[in-house]
């Protein structure tokens, strides 16, 4: 061998030599950098690797009316999910007898028990579990959506290789469409590990039901599974409050099936039913004819997924009446017998004033022209005070603000301050035109007139329960006086007149002294103008003891106007509430004043 050979590989062996020894001293140098100077970086390192944090999802509160009934409620419902890797040829697991005993299953077994336990198909839940035509297999594959705790725990029994199960939170509502339009729904949350409110209560009250996560830290082994001799740091969630509402699902129930039948008998865009307590202002319907039901809601057209005696404004028409003449007299200005000379049409500064229909020339009380609904005469009343102090009562009354129960999309209505008033807008608030305001409004007015002037705001909110049972109470509705308690009391008997010799005669109650008001108002189409009606009443029962107040609104009807008409929506309603709270018929007899001066009093109409 040549000595220029041997030296080459000497070379060679030097410089194998040379670096093992190098690559020895890195890894020398690599072990006391871990094990000496950077110990602790590293095991942080480990420790992290290990951990494993999980959200611990609150349990959203439930919607329940007055008496306890669930109208929203969450419930624990799991999706089934599958890793297709790894899979083996034959299934070991404990027998389904309920003794400790193994046996091994094939795949085909187990996806035909799974598929009853299922209700699926067993050839397309085989295609979901087993990888097809040599398809790689797949991390995550989703079995099934949504299914009860019991099925779930009879799919994880039958011992399929990484099913996996993972809780979800579904809302349902038990009630379907009562009271569909208050409660509104949820939407998925973004994280998509939950539900948040996307309208009605369920959107205004979420600070309420959706509760506080918690949180849960233990450490995993390599495979993911948690090592039991570690410790597990738990910070429980917080649930949400159950909401109690002042609604009677009963009443509810009778309001929307009244409004529904109303507007199908004349093909009216809505009608609402409001049944509020006098004394306290507690709501115990609000009956849309539109109904949405929660558990589905895109089923519904979007105008109609809120409460539009909340959410929609119109002219009152002649229910505003009860404004003008409340305020008439609580300063002074008029007393219920004093005489007018009423003709069917009468100009003031150069804007004439018509009734609905035409009339002889009358001779009548404050107290008639109100029973009869008398444009005219009306104004002749209101031009007794001052545009400002009527604009006043009107505010104090609640219209041009709107009224907060809890539910988002409350409208204000529109009511101009009098200086912007123009000419004839000055006489036509009077009588419930040139401003708007909701079914919600209408109410309270004549809950205040009822409970001796005291109006109290409105609330379907009674309160919120809490996990360990406590109630913690909303804060207390607002009370104003409006008018002094002898004008509200003579506001009744005017009330009582309408039913009993005026516009209203057809919402008699049998046994029960019955006033209100009722009211035909333009509606504004799409287009500027007017090209329809609201028809309304707004009652009161009994008027002894008054005690509740419903109101019917039928928007935009359509057909012959002369058979418009609400009374047997009240009548039904009112009757219903009297009789479901054991109301005693009155006792007492009529104090309606005459509708005309002298002892004449059938007169034509």
């Amino acid at each position: 061998m040549s000595s220029s050979i041997i030296n080459t590989a000497k070379k060679r062996m030097r410089f194998v030599l040379l670096l093992s020894l190098t690559l020895l001293v890195v890894i020398a140098l690599r072990l006391f950098w871990v094990q000496g100077i950077n110990m602790s970086a590293v095991a942080d390192t480990a420790q992290q690797n290990r951990s494993r944090t999980e959200v611990i999802q609150p349990n959203r509160g439930s919607i329940l009316d007055k008496n306890g009934t669930t109208l929203a409620v969450s419930v624990d419902r799991y999706d089934l999910v599958l890793d297709q890797r790894k899979q083996t040829e034959q299934i070991r697991r404990k027998k389904r007898d309920g003794s400790n005993v193994r046996e091994q299953i094939s795949w085909e077994q187990a996806i035909k028990e799974l598929s009853e336990v299922l209700d699926q198909d067993v050839d397309e839940l085989t295609k979901a579990i087993r990888p097809q035509n040599g398809a790689k297999p797949k991390g995550y594959v989703v079995i099934a959506k949504s299914v009860t705790p019991e099925v779930r725990n009879e799919a994880m029994e039958i011992g399929i290789p990484r099913l996996s199960s993972q809780l979800r939170s579904e809302r349902q509502y038990p009630q379907g469409v009562i009271a569909g339009p208050l409660l509104g729904f949820v939407r998925n949350s973004e994280d998509q590990t939950g539900v948040v409110g996307a309208e009605g209560l369920e959107l205004s009250q979420e600070k309420h039901l959706a509760g506080t996560p918690g949180k849960r830290s233990y450490e995993v082994s390599a495979d993911g599974v948690r090592i039991p001799t570690t410790d597990l740091d738990e910070t429980p969630a917080v649930n949400g409050q159950d909401i109690m509402l002042t609604l009677d699902s009963d009443i509810q129930y009778e309001a929307q099936r009244a409004a529904e039948a109303k507007r199908k008998q004349f093909n009216a865009d809505w009608v609402t039913v409001i049944v509020e307590e006098v004394k306290t202002g507690k709501l115990l319907a609000i009956g849309d004819s539109a109904e949405l039901d929660p558990n589905n809601p895109g089923a519904t057209d979007p105008e109609f997924r809120r409460s539009v005696s909340v959410t929609r404004a119109f002219e009152p028409g002649s229910t505003g009446k009860a404004a003008t003449f409340a305020a008439a007299i609580d300063a002074g200005a008029v007393k219920p017998t004093d005489a007018f000379t009423v003709p069917n049409a009468k100009t003031f500064t150069k804007e004439t004033i018509h009734d609905s229909l035409e009339h002889a020339t009358y001779d009548m009380t404050a107290a008639g022209i109100f029973a009869r609904s008398y444009n005219t005469g009306t104004v002749m009343v209101g031009n007794k005070i001052s545009s400002k102090t009527r604009y006043d009562y009107m505010r104090a009354f609640g219209l041009g603000s709107p009224i907060d129960v809890g539910l988002n999309g409350a409208t204000a209505g529109q009511l101009a301050s009098p200086e912007n008033w123009d000419r004839r807008q000055q006489y036509t608030t009077q009588f419930g035109q040139g401003y708007s305001q909701s079914a919600l409004h209408t109410a309270a007015i004549f809950q205040t007139l009822a409970n001796g002037g005291v109006r109290i705001q409105p609330s379907l909110i009674s309160g919120y329960k809490n996990e360990d049972g406590s109630i913690s109470d909303p804060a207390n509705p607002k009370e104003e006086r409006v008018v002094k308690e002898s004008t509200a009391a003579e506001m009744l008997k005017l009330m009582e007149g309408v039913v009993e010799h005026g516009t209203g005669t057809k919402m008699k109650i049998p046994g029960y002294r019955v006033g209100g008001k009722t009211g035909t108002g333009q509606a504004a189409g799409p287009n500027g103008g007017y090209d329809g009606y609201t028809y309304s009443f707004a009652g009161v029962a009994p008027l002894d003891d008054p005690q509740y107040v419903v109101v019917a609104t039928m928007y935009r009807p359509k057909g012959d106007w002369k058979q418009f008409s609400v009374a047997d929506t009240f009548t039904e309603v009112m009757s219903h509430t009297l009789h479901t709270y054991n109301v005693p018929p009155s006792t007492t007899e009529s104090e309606a004043y005459d509708a005309f001066i002298g002892k004449e009093q059938k007169k034509p109409w």
